[in-house]
């Protein structure tokens, strides 16, 4: 259910919108262009993650392909990103809650539905699977909903005037705006997808993180095939992509209204309340465990690399939730310019982290060859669908940069991405290489380990992978530090 939940994000159900206003109809290419990207990303990712599970994802397998520098810039730059997410998300919800309770600041809201996720992100890894779960439930709930709508309106229940796939092509045609606007529809779809990669750093703190890995790479297929071909194909078909409603309103509102559903504002709003809540209790996860797992190597505060006896990390939880505290009143206090600059910095991250994965996998694939460890989870066709996705990219960034309209956040990322570079490279040169970036396949690694075993173990923390594949306890020292740290 995690691995659905690192899917299905607030933009299905209004994001999307503006994607059909983009593209037309052709809106499903985008999103079949841009799920393939993310299937073929989630199963390099998967391919590492399942050979050595850690809370660091990507960022340690990029130290140990790259360079220490790299895994240090994509580390902190997928921090970055999830740390501005809280005052997206955070503001999204209390507008939500503002429209039901008119009487209570935006503000107020904003901050107690990140203070009260943030609570719960102070516990252990359980107490955000169990969010997540309910969470993810009730999403999974709401789409399957809409589709046998859809599905029940394209049959003629509703009348002949919704049934059938009449609006793919009555309006200018199934690619009224040309391939360009497909292309520029691919950008905005892609970023819907930015989540997934979630599993791969929760599934570390599990029992059985390469079985959960294994599951959540090969499911990925059906559920973009299902939760967002599927229901964007209802929504296409039931509203005119020339609808001002899709950017108004959502796309699944906009549908909904059409049919005459009663309700239907509420129960959107009820669902995409949800989503955000999800979004912002996985951005809490996600950041503070990409900054324990830095700190961990050397690449951040030694602070943030302690843990409680449940094996969350505190420091890491508290200080990641403290910046996006502060990002959260700047979106309030800052001018909405300076504000739009600020988030503007994460606007490319996705294509960067999706690229490091490729290049990342690239590289390890041959020392996993060499070890003559099979991992549960292979990439397909390596290493040509490697090669697609690392030229793929760049060209998508290249565009980015000449023919769409996110100049600015390709730009503030690059400078931004540059800053970081910079200073990994440096880091790189002045404290050298990790000792255990040269260990290859099976390399120990260190995450904060699953709520059960760190409570029954008291202060330890769950890190090196064992024969049989299940973590072996390795004990911190007496300030709850790993001892590497």
């Amino acid at each position: 259910m995690l691995s659905i939940a690192g899917v299905i994000g607030a933009g299905i159900f209004v994001g999307s919108g503006t994607a059909i206003s983009q593209a037309g109809p052709a809106v499903l290419l985008s999103f079949l262009a841009a799920g393939t990207l993310v299937v073929l990303v989630m199963r390099m990712l998967g391919e590492m993650a399942s050979a050595n599970p850690d809370s660091g994802s990507f960022s340690v397998y990029a130290s140990r392909a790259i360079g220490r520098w790299a895994g240090f810039s994509i580390g902190w730059l997928y921090w970055w990103f999830w740390v501005l997410v809280i005052p997206v998300e955070a503001t999204a919800a209390a507008i939500i809650l503002n429209a039901w309770m008119p009487g209570v600041p935006l503000w107020v809201f904003a901050l107690l539905v990140t203070l009260a996720l943030t609570i719960t992100n102070l516990f252990s890894v359980k107490n955000y699977g169990e969010f997540e779960f309910w969470f993810a439930l009730l999403k999974v709930v709401a789409i399957i909903a809409f589709i046998g709508v859809g599905v029940l309106a394209f049959v003629g229940f509703f009348g002949p005037d919704h049934a059938g796939a009449g609006n793919l092509v009555n309006h200018g045609g199934f690619m009224p705006n040309g391939v360009g606007s497909v292309i520029a529809a691919i950008l905005t779809t892609m970023f819907m997808f930015m989540g997934t990669e979630i599993v791969t750093i929760a599934a570390a703190e599990s029992a059985h993180p390469a079985e959960q890995i294994r599951k959540a790479t090969k499911s990925v297929i059906w559920r973009i095939s299902i939760f967002y071909v599927g229901s964007i194909f209802f929504v296409v078909c039931l509203v005119p992509w020339t609808s001002p409603a899709l950017v108004k309103d959502g796309s699944f509102l906009a549908a909904l209204n059409v049919l005459g559903i009663p309700g239907a504002q509420l129960l959107v709003s009820v669902v995409v309340l949800v989503s955000v809540s999800s979004c912002l209790n996985s951005a809490l996860y996600t950041a503070s465990r990409m900054a324990f797992s830095l700190s961990v190597r050397g690449d951040g505060p030694k602070l943030l690399a302690k843990v409680a006896r449940t094996g969350t990390p505190i420091p890491a939880v508290l200080a990641s939730t403290i910046v996006g505290f502060l990002a959260v009143i700047a979106n309030y206090v800052m001018p909405e310019k300076a504000f739009s600059m600020l988030l503007a910095t994460s606007g490319a991250v996705a294509l960067l982290v999706y690229f490091v994965i490729a290049v990342s996998q690239l590289m390890t694939r041959r020392q996993i060859n060499a070890s003559g460890v099979k991992p549960p989870v292979l990439m397909w066709g390596y290493p040509y669908l490697t090669w697609a996705v690392i030229i793929f990219i760049p060209v998508v960034l290249i565009y980015m940069g000449f023919f769409s309209t996110l100049k600015v956040e390709l730009a503030a990322t690059a400078v931004l991405a540059v800053c970081v570079v910079a200073a990994g490279v440096y880091i790189q040169r002045r404290f050298g290489q990790h000792a255990e970036d040269s260990g290859g396949v099976g390399t120990p690694a260190h995450h904060p380990g699953h709520a059960e075993a760190d409570a029954a173990a008291g202060r330890r923390v769950n890190a090196p992978v064992g024969p049989d594949g299940e973590y072996e306890d390795m004990a911190l020292d007496d300030e709850g530090f790993p001892p590497s740290a």
